[in-house]
């Protein structure tokens, strides 16, 4: 078995036996039915046309030279009323470059701004701050104008004079929501879910280092480990910065989580050249280390919004549970892949089996080229 398809996972002419194989055999019932020997042709040009699209996704979003960690920041509304039918609000939007995102919110009913609204400035953001009058504010539609035209979210929360409150998360696809009577905790729990599932799905420096870990692990326990430790040291730090007790600055840590990235090429390489080292034989230890560092990012979402210190308990564990759900998505995958390909005996060109490691090795150095130039001030 040649060393680039022992890294990669990916079956090369001659047979062998890919590292992924121990644990992607939970797969293998939907094989010894015969249904995938049947279907294998066709099963075939499917994997091709699904494989090229990923590595043109990945490669993208990896190397488009706006890419940052958690680029795509949510735009965030507050309207807190602090009189009967008034609302004191809170419009924050990101600021990409010099301009902020052309977004601004329209109910469908009577709300008047009764003041002027003052406009500040604060880690990347746009704040403007308002009165409005609304006096039957449950039941009108909010919708996010522009907001369709974009790919970030705007987190919305309304706290009403009865103590209820409404917590909501708009998309481009579905940029309204009717304000309710009253939210249930189960509707403010999937919410939070949605936005954390969302948030790891499209980091791709986060989905990059995972991929990274799955090119090194060796075997089934190994991985259980290796995600494992990741899982539980991102969950510390996100737990640690959204209560307040540690912060880390934006600039520095985005560095940081792109040097993780780079971090994973030379070790990929090694295992290539039939080395090892102590990230190949306990990647676990790895994943637990650099899983510090990305977990301030993934708290960097969930606080960058400006959410209310009394939404944040609900909001780390919820926020938490869809980070993960998200990552545990990614990781089955890569492994259905790795089995499909194995089992459709898809011969791969040795350079093409090396891609994965050179797309994670060039983006790490790449991003961590770009970050260390915005921490420096070379560029904005």
């Amino acid at each position: 078995m040649t060393n680039a398809a022992r890294s990669l996972n990916l079956p090369l002419k001659g047979g062998g036996r890919p590292a992924l194989s121990a644990f992607a055999r939970v797969f293998d019932p939907l094989w010894q039915v015969g249904w995938g020997s049947r279907h294998k042709h066709r099963i075939k040009g499917i994997i091709r046309h699904l494989l090229g699209l990923i590595v043109a996704v990945v490669c993208f979003c990896a190397l488009a030279p706006s890419t940052r960690a958690d680029e795509i920041r949510p735009a965030y509304l507050e309207l807190r009323e602090v009189a009967p039918g008034e609302f004191d609000v809170l419009w924050q939007t990101p600021i990409t470059g010099d301009t902020r995102l052309d977004l601004e919110p329209e109910f469908s009913g009577e709300a008047t701004a009764v003041s002027p609204a003052a406009t500040r400035t604060a880690g990347g953001n746009a704040i403007r701050t308002w009165t409005l009058r609304a006096p039957a504010l449950r039941g009108q539609t909010l919708r996010i104008r522009g907001l369709e035209k974009t790919v970030t979210d705007v987190l919305t929360r309304i706290a009403f004079l009865d103590g209820s409150v409404a917590i909501n998360v708009l998309q481009p696809a579905t940029p309204s929501v009717v304000v309710p009577e009253r939210q249930s905790k189960l509707a403010l729990a999937r919410n939070y879910i949605v936005f954390g599932i969302q948030h790891i799905i499209f980091g791709a420096d986060h989905l990059l280092f995972v991929l990274g870990l799955l090119l090194i692990v060796a075997d089934r326990w190994m991985l259980v480990k290796t995600v494992t430790a990741f899982t539980l040291a991102h969950s510390i730090t996100l737990a640690v910065a959204t209560l307040g007790y540690a912060h880390a600055p934006v600039e520095p840590l985005n560095a940081a989580i792109a040097l993780s990235i780079l971090f994973l090429g030379p070790e990929i390489a090694r295992i290539w050249r039939g080395e090892t080292s102590l990230t190949i034989r306990a990647p676990w230890v790895v994943a637990f280390v650099f899983g510090l560092l990305h977990g301030f990012g993934f708290a960097g979402a969930l606080t960058g919004a400006g959410l209310p210190r009394g939404d944040l308990a609900v909001a780390l564990l919820t926020f938490n549970i869809g980070v993960e759900i998200g990552q545990i998505a990614f990781v089955l995958l890569v492994v259905a892949l790795e089995r499909s390909f194995r089992q459709l005996e898809i011969d791969w060109p040795a350079w093409l089996a090396r891609a994965p490691g050179y797309l994670i090795g060039s983006a790490g150095a790449f991003w961590t080229i770009q970050r260390t130039a915005i921490l420096l001030g070379v560029v904005q």
